[in-house]
């Protein structure tokens, strides 16, 4: 089980390997933060974000993580209009474990 909530259908080709590959990254909390966003905005994204989100896809989980958790600093390149969507639409009020 993936975990997606958003059906493909009427998704073109690029739009539904994008919404795959978000799923299937290998890190399942890397699956769950750029999954989600893939579900909530891959309809909504222009040809420029779809190849920004495509070359995010392509980051090692662990760098990727790091940058949006702020534990590494995310290099200049990365830190693009679409990054700062990504990273904002994972926020959390309260803790984890409870």
């Amino acid at each position: 089980m993936s975990g997606t909530t958003r059906s493909s259908a009427g998704l073109d080709i690029r739009r539904r390997q994008i919404l795959y590959r978000s799923w299937h990254r290998g890190m399942r909390e890397m699956d769950l933060i750029m999954g989600r966003f893939a579900d909530a905005q891959i309809g909504e994204l222009s040809e420029e974000d779809l190849a920004e989100f495509e070359r995010l896809i392509e980051v090692t989980d662990r760098d990727l993580l790091g940058w949006i958790t702020g534990e590494i600093e995310t290099p200049q390149n990365y830190d693009t209009p679409l990054f700062k969507r990504l990273k904002a639409f994972h926020t959390h009020t309260s803790p984890i474990h409870s």
